[in-house]
């Protein structure tokens, strides 16, 4: 029974060497002679590799001149890469597989589970920001990678073991009764050793193996035999008949370890895809805050040619000065809009920086090169949305919060398993067989006052084998052991406690399966009303562009006021501000949608593969017209 369990802790072992690009457990050669020696044994040295704190060379292959290009499909890319929350969450799959090895050896689980981190958040629209975050964007906000729990019969350890000792003594006893020994001093001399087996089952049953053999040497003349070699081989077996008497009570850690493994795969799902869509965000409202900058330049552009035809038409007498006042008041105005928006660039890029990059501080030339956007925000004429019905039954199927509270309770019900089994009485049944065996040399000092030697135990360690093995003195003995506790308080109390939590994660269950619905729903009114605010911010963008046109005429024609031009330039850029914001409304709408969905890795072709590995096989989106790439840098 124990050659499966060791051959799949041996394959789990070798599996994880190639688990993971980044993350590798390698056994080294053994060392001459005793790392032979004890490899069939399974003495292994495992090595962890350090973790990697370089970024991969896709981020410096972005780089032309002093600009660092980027599609949205580089920025998954390089967030898969390089993001050190799911660096961090990488490690979740191989800790869940090293629990699930020593849960195979039969020792209770360890908890090695890795909330998730939130991801990163934009910078402030309103200028200089204090709560912007990139790398390790956000506090953890959630866990549910596996059950870790131990109530009731302990799991029977499950590796065999081998035992040996060994033992010289030399004894001197002083005697007031020389009758037995005919010596007022009892010198002996010892030489014992041992060796044994012990082999546990599954089903709690526990045998244990042991040969001994004892060589005395005395300074008597009594004994028949000088010195004397005894020896025993010894079979023992123990076997719990109720209390931890039950093939699935005693897999019940290796069970849950292996739905842990499956959590485990998923939480670093949910890692990618909750970082993959907060860096996501980064990037459209980087787009966003880059149209900004230049909605703000052409209006400030507009605003300065207004006060220089003004200071013309003053020159000449044509307009009074308060007029060109207004306009410089105007211009003044439009130079701090142009402020805010640069400064909140140049903020989000920093943010965008740290999020796609493992050692930002190290890498500090990092800091002179811009981020060019090479996907510009579009919004379909028309949104499509399939029946909620369907969309929340997708999502059902999809979310990976879902499968894991699916998972975690299928554990809660392994785990009661041996809880309800602590409430039997503890029934122990035992069987031993002991053979002997004796031989020596005749005693020299031998006074014949026993009668002559028998020539059956003359010899050596021979005879005794001899001996054991034909089983001339054999000892067997049987029995068992009942402990009926009263009341039995502490086990009742578990099972009721283990009972009521698993009827909280039923309910978790199903406040998770609303919660996706009340998402999906939320989701889809958010990204219906985006796709709305998105068509009423053009229309009013196309009303205040053709606003302006006829007040410019007017104001040329004499008829309108500097005020009113510079209150309908001032609508202008803040309906062109109003529909820049909405396409970004959209993006993170969309990007919400999916994540209701469960569909963000899909959509995003991200498979789980590279999700684990942190390599990413896709081309980058290199524009033709870019410079020559710099030479490379740590």
């Amino acid at each position: 029974m124990r050659v499966p369990v060791f051959l799949a802790a041996l394959l789990v072992a070798r599996g994880a060497v190639a688990q993971s690009a980044e993350v590798s457990i390698s056994s080294p050669p053994p060392t001459p002679f005793v790392g032979r020696l004890l490899k069939p044994f399974h003495f292994e040295r495992r090595i962890v590799s350090p973790p990697k704190l370089t970024n991969s060379p896709r981020l410096q292959e972005l780089i032309r001149g002093d600009n660092l290009y980027l599609s949205a499909q580089d920025v998954i890319a390089l967030t898969l890469e390089n993001n050190l929350d799911i660096a961090v969450q990488r490690y979740t799959p191989s800790l869940a597989r090293e629990v699930l090895r020593r849960a195979q050896s039969g020792n209770i689980l360890r908890s090695v589970d890795t909330p998730i981190v939130a991801g990163p958040t934009s910078v402030s629209t309103a200028g200089v920001s204090v709560n912007a975050n990139g790398l390790a964007g956000g506090s953890a906000f959630g866990a549910g990678g596996g059950i870790v729990t131990q109530v009731g019969p302990a799991p029977p350890g499950l590796d065999p073991g081998l035992y040996a000792g060994f033992t010289l003594g030399h004894y001197t006893v002083p005697l007031s009764n020389t009758v037995l020994n005919q010596t007022s001093a009892l010198i002996e001399g010892v030489r014992s050793g041992y060796i044994g087996y012990n082999q546990p089952f599954i089903t709690g049953a526990n045998a244990t193996v042991t040969f001994g053999e004892t060589r005395t040497m005395l300074n008597s003349s009594t004994p028949l035999e000088n010195p004397a070699l005894t020896g025993y081989f010894d079979l023992t077996i123990n076997q719990p008949l109720l209390q931890g008497f039950s093939i699935a009570v005693n897999r019940r850690d290796i069970k849950v370890a292996r739905n842990n493994r499956k959590a485990g795969d998923l939480q670093l799902q949910l890692q990618v895809a909750t970082t993959v869509s907060a860096v996501l965000n980064l990037y459209w409202d980087l787009v966003s805050f880059n149209d900004a900058v230049r909605i703000k330049q052409q209006a400030l552009e507009t605003a300065q040619q207004l006060y220089e035809g003004n200071q013309k038409q003053a020159a000449i007498g044509a307009m009074a000065g308060i007029e060109v006042t207004r306009a410089a008041a105007g211009v003044s105005s439009a130079r701090e809009d142009l402020l805010i928006a640069q400064t909140n660039v140049a903020q989000q890029e920093i943010v965008l920086k740290n999020a796609l990059s493992r050692n930002v501080v190290d890498n500090s030339w990092l800091d002179d090169v811009r981020i060019v956007p090479l996907d510009p925000i579009e919004v379909p004429q028309t949104e499509e949305i399939r029946p909620v019905q369907d969309l929340i039954q997708e999502a059902l199927a999809k979310r990976l919060e879902i499968q894991q509270n699916q998972v975690n309770l299928d554990s809660q019900k392994i785990m009661l398993q041996g809880t309800k089994n602590a409430l039997l009485p503890v029934l122990s049944a035992y069987a031993e067989l002991t053979n002997h065996g004796l031989a020596g040399p005749v005693n020299p000092l031998y006074n014949n006052c026993c009668g002559a030697p028998g020539s059956y135990f003359l010899g050596g360690t021979g005879t005794v084998l001899s001996q054991i093995l034909g089983r001339d003195f054999p000892d067997y003995s049987a029995g068992f052991s009942l402990n009926v506790p009263f009341r039995n308080r502490t086990a009742q109390a578990d099972y009721v406690t283990d009972e009521l939590q698993l009827r909280q994660r039923e309910l978790q269950l199903q406040r998770a399966v609303n919660q996706v619905k009340v998402d999906v729903k939320t989701a889809v009114i958010g990204l219906q009303q985006a796709h709305a605010r998105y068509q009423a911010a053009v229309d009013a963008r196309t009303l205040a562009e053709q606003t302006l046109a006829a007040e410019q005429k007017r104001f040329q024609s004499g008829i309108s006021t500097v005020a009113l031009v510079i209150q309908a330039q001032k609508d202008l850029a803040a309906d062109q501000d109003a529909e820049v914001q909405a396409m970004a409304n959209y993006t993170h709408a969309k990007i919400f949608l999916d994540s209701a969905m469960g569909r963000t890795l899909d959509v995003n072709r991200i498979t789980f593969q590279e999700a684990l590995d942190g390599q990413v096989r896709r081309e980058s989106s290199i524009p033709p017209n870019a410079p020559a790439a710099p030479e490379a840098r740590p």
